[in-house]
């Protein structure tokens, strides 16, 4: 049996049949028949697919994440497009902006290093999570999950700093600015240099350093280390809290809390270590962050059930039909948790209760518990009578998503 390809199995333990069509155990509707013929092909998410067919199910997204990693790519090594104005002393030869002045350092962490952490370790991790998971639709979600995070946090970071940039801790020393040539009449024309009240700003045209060096240094904001980091480690994040059920139903080891935020502690130190090195301020550091988290976020979303919701966030999403909240019966990949812990990946679709029990935990919803008046413990629940978890026997919530 292969790694990826372990098979869900009914309540009494036997494998649901497989359909000529290649669906588990329904005739092909006249919706599915319908959207063959416009050319968008249904497919279960409980079989491993060919090379073929998964490329025609994803052509479009790897399409799409070359064609912004190209226009990111050219973005990037682009001129920075606006013509900042800087001080740099003051007629009696103080510099007006020291937090400008900064030596230039050596970068504790280089930008491809960063790149590299943000994506390989979570790929890394997602993989080794399959020990228990075995899910190839699961790995699939995760890594494009997480390369959609990585590639529209790059392609937003680096328009901000191509348009609107900033001057980074270093810049005058790279820049090494030669006052003088702001009376030659060429670039006294040209640009802004010797403008301003008392005529002490100055754009770039009086810089005498590595052409390369300024342009970098006139792109301080938001930091393109921040943004990587965030984007790769918070959507970690988000994946080990929902395959380890770390905020859900029931009280688990520390070890779990630790390992969720673990890559959030990744994230901040390399961000962190770039006001070390003098490459960034604060500010950038912090707009990066957010870029980064907004995108792992928004990315987490788009392939997985939920975020917060705990009986839905570890499922990955089919791009062919739309999740059944709510119906455990046409759910798939319910159990595609790490943990088995109070059931969870273990009984029935994956879910710590079934539809003779109830929740195996009992106290949820319903009559007893939390969800209303009685106790819970020490109380057999019935089935159907609103104890067992977020869903009656017949398919119904029994609470809200949230």
């Amino acid at each position: 049996m292969g790694f990826f390809n372990r098979q869900p199995r009914a309540v009494d333990g036997t494998a649901p049949p497989v359909a000529t069509d290649g669906t588990h155990g329904h005739h092909t509707t006249h919706k599915e028949r319908k959207a063959r013929r416009h050319g968008f092909e249904p497919y279960t998410m409980t079989t491993r697919p060919t090379f073929g067919q998964w490329l025609k199910y994803t052509w479009l997204d790897v399409l799409t994440m070359a064609i912004l990693g190209a226009i990111g790519l050219g973005v990037y090594y682009a001129h920075p497009a606006p013509s900042r104005s800087f001080a740099v002393q003051f007629s009696d030869g103080e510099v007006v902006y020291p937090q400008f002045a900064y030596p230039m350092r050596k970068e504790i962490i280089p930008i491809w290093l960063a790149a590299f952490l943000a994506s390989m370790i979570p790929i890394f991790i997602i993989l080794c999570m399959q020990i228990r998971i075995r899910s190839f639709w699961d790995v699939n979600n995760g890594i494009l999950g997480l390369l959609y995070s990585l590639i529209t946090a790059a392609v937003f970071q680096v328009f901000i700093k191509w348009l609107i940039g900033g001057l980074r801790p270093h810049f005058l020393t790279v820049c090494q600015p030669d006052i003088s040539r702001a009376t030659n009449t060429q670039i006294a024309q040209a640009g802004y240099s010797a403008q301003g009240f008392a005529q002490i700003y100055y754009t770039k045209d009086i810089c005498t350093g590595n052409p390369d060096e300024i342009d970098d240094s006139l792109e301080s904001m938001p930091s393109g280390h921040s943004t990587a980091a965030f984007a790769g480690f918070i959507f970690l994040a988000l994946y080990l809290n929902a395959k380890l059920k770390v905020f859900s139903n029931y009280h688990p080891a520390l070890w779990k809390l630790a390992a969720v935020y673990a890559p959030v502690l990744g994230a901040c130190l390399i961000a962190g270590a770039l006001t070390i090195d003098e490459f960034h301020h604060w500010y950038d550091v912090l707009a990066g962050a957010v870029i980064g988290t907004v995108m792992a976020f928004s990315a987490y979303r788009m392939v997985y059930a939920s975020i917060w919701d705990w009986r839905y966030n570890h499922i990955p999403l089919n791009r062919s039909n739309p999740f059944p909240y709510g119906s455990r019966d046409d759910m798939e990949l319910g159990g595609a948790t790490f943990t088995r812990q109070v059931g969870w990946g273990t009984s029935g679709a994956g879910f710590p209760f079934d539809d003779k029990h109830g929740y195996a935990g009992g106290g949820y919803g319903g009559h007893g518990g939390y969800g209303g008046g009685g106790s819970a413990i020490n109380r057999k629940p019935v089935a159907g009578d609103g104890v067992g978890g977020p869903f009656h026997h017949n398919g119904v919530r029994g609470e809200q998503m949230v």
